[in-house]
């Protein structure tokens, strides 16, 4: 990131990024350049969500093994940490722009993999190229950006990297709708990531690398001629004067602590202004997984199903809206991140985030209580051998109908054959099969396998929603704004690394263990676990995290020099002034 203009940020308005690069479209064009990386992320990440749904009716395998839809999911996110280690080193041996160069190539691998697979092994292989791009892309594209925008605007700026992110997942939700339809349903909606990929490559090919970069490693007339496109002629000497100095005090402490890779990671962990960074860019970052987005954004078709549609097509669609809003959000982060500060909508977005667990939590208690009844005669008759498993010897005692619902049929491992006169009348609880599907569907009834149709179930959809619109302006992008600012130039390479990945082994965690959550505590259940997460990650943001907003990065290497502490811990003189304590 460029030392970042002569006025500080405090009163940035959303208008002045456009009235930046509107006077220079080479700022943009850098910005929009990069982010097609956040695209290509988030698009990568969202069309598994659907894709999935065909895949399970492709291969009999994958239907009946959760875990095996979850590896599906999750071997991407595996990818990712590999991506995002290895990424930090690429980063600062080879530059920013050669990492967005070999991500691209990685997305494109993946993508013809995933396209070509015969069997879910090979799927699972190429959803792993696939994460090694993200996983690059996810730290890269964001540093890149920042580093060729003025302090005054880069936070709207390090935003598009998220609006993109949030668009791609919106783009592959439309693809996935695209083609409901079209032979080879799946095949098509992992192969056009591969489409991007190539734009970007040969975006970038034109492109520079990072100014600061350059200057690091004296290219010096280069990086000169890049900030002379990107700031006003009388700014640009102060700049670079900013640059020498800073570029300066770190070769001198390199040749105290070496520069290479372990000595780095040595180095970064035992320099305090580094390790109190890290601690903010690691909170942020794993807060960010264990508020439960991923599994909204990688199973929110089958979200969808669990609360009563039982429709493909449907689900995608409803989901659909739960993507649009997220990057809407990402829109709202733009306008007000420089205006009111990173760590601000961070606490703000936790606070809604809490309260749309709770009661989504509450929601699904309540669909789950309310499901239909299981109609015993219908049960026995409806079909012959029909009759789930688990139901035979209570339907053979003459069993009330009170003891079982809909959501104990399905936790049986059976499915539901909703009433074809009333949608929440007691149906047949009868086996699970595609056999038992297409009958009960000739019949005009619906087959419920996911979830139970529910008069809640709308009020889940609008709380999803909710819960994405208060979640995509400040956790949604703030923490790749702050870990793009937050370390000195010389570990901002493997800061940002060690951040990404804590961020993909989060990631990994909650997207491999949800479908087993939802079996063994309900929907109810793990949306309340993570309620309860996002409340343990309030604190430590609240506690660790300080506002880096319109700083220089010479400014927020002395404000964690000092050390941070939230305004509630600091220590008042008897005038009733605060004294740093640090």
């Amino acid at each position: 990131m460029v030392e970042g203009g002569i006025a500080k940020a405090d009163k940035t308005e959303f208008t002045e990024c456009w009235r930046t690069t509107w006077k220079t479209p080479y700022i943009m064009r850098l910005a929009l350049s990069a982010g097609i990386g956040g695209l290509l992320f988030g698009y990568d990440t969202g069309v598994i969500s659907g894709a999935l749904l065909f895949i399970r009716e492709d291969f009999d395998e994958v239907d009946k093994k959760t875990w095996l839809q979850s590896t599906i999911v999750s071997m991407a996110v595996a990818g990712a940490i590999v991506g995002a280690a290895v990424g930090g080193w690429i980063n600062d041996k080879f530059g920013r722009r050669m990492s967005i160069l070999i991500a691209d190539v990685l997305f494109l691998i993946g993508a013809i993999v995933m396209a070509l697979a015969p069997a879910p092994w090979v799927i699972i292989v190429g959803r792993i190229f696939v994460g090694f791009g993200v996983g690059m892309a996810s730290m890269t594209s964001p540093l890149y950006i920042s580093e060729a925008s003025p302090a005054r605007i880069r936070g709207a700026l390090v935003s598009t990297n998220g609006l993109l992110i949030t668009g791609g997942q919106f783009f592959s939700y439309l693809i996935n709708l695209a083609f409901v339809h079209t032979p080879g349903t799946w095949r098509w909606m992992l192969g056009v990531a591969g489409v991007p990929a190539i734009v970007q490559f040969v975006l970038m090919l034109s492109l520079p690398e990072s100014p600061r970069w350059l200057y690091r490693k004296d290219r010096i007339a280069e990086s000169r001629a890049i900030l002379e496109k990107i700031y006003p002629a009388d700014e640009v000497e102060a700049e670079m004067l900013a640059l020498k100095e800073s570029v300066e005090a770190e070769k001198a402490d390199e040749a105290i602590i070496g520069d290479s890779f372990s000595t780095k990671i040595k180095g970064a962990f035992g320099n305090p202004v580094v390790r109190r960074g890290l601690a903010a860019g690691i909170t942020v970052q794993v807060a960010q997984q264990f508020v439960g987005i991923n599994t909204v954004m990688y199973y929110s078709p089958s979200i969808v199903q669990f609360a009563g549609y039982a429709s493909n097509k449907t689900a995608m669609a409803l989901s659909l809206i739960t993507s649009g809003l997220n990057a809407v959000g990402s829109i709202v982060s733009m306008m007000f991140v420089d205006r009111y500060g990173r760590r601000k909508l961070m606490i703000i977005s936790m606070f809604g985030i809490i309260t749309c667990l709770i009661i989504l939590a509450t929601v699904f208690s309540q669909a789950a209580i309310h499901a239909p009844k299981i109609d015993p005669m219908e049960s026995r008759t409806f079909a012959p051998n029909a009759t789930c498993p688990a139901y035979v010897p209570l339907a053979a005692e003459n069993a009330p109908p009170s003891r079982w619902n809909c959501m104990k049929c399905l936790r049986s491992e059976c499915g539901f054959c909703a009433s074809g006169v009333q949608p929440y009348a007691p149906g047949a609880c009868v086996v699970l099969s595609d056999d038992m599907k297409a009958t009960c569907g000739s019949r005009g009834r619906t087959y419920f396998k996911d979830g139970c149709p529910s008069k809640f179930g709308f009020l889940a959809i609008v709380f999803l929603g909710l819960y994405i619109i208060v979640y995509a302006p400040g956790m949604g992008t703030v923490p790749w704004i702050v870990n793009s600012e937050i370390y000195p130039l010389r570990y901002r390479g493997v800061g940002g690394g060690i951040a990404a990945v804590s961020n993909w082994v989060s990631n990994l965690i909650v997207s491999e263990s949800f479908l087993s959550l939802t079996h063994a505590l309900g929907s109810s259940g793990t949306f309340l676990l993570f309620a309860g997460f996002s409340t343990i990650g309030l604190f430590f943001i609240w506690l660790l995290v300080p506002e880096t907003k319109g700083l220089q990065f010479e400014e927020v290497e002395k404000l964690l020099e000092a050390g941070y502490k939230p305004s509630l811990l600091r220590r008042r003189n008897k005038k009733g002034k605060e004294v740093d304590t640090a």
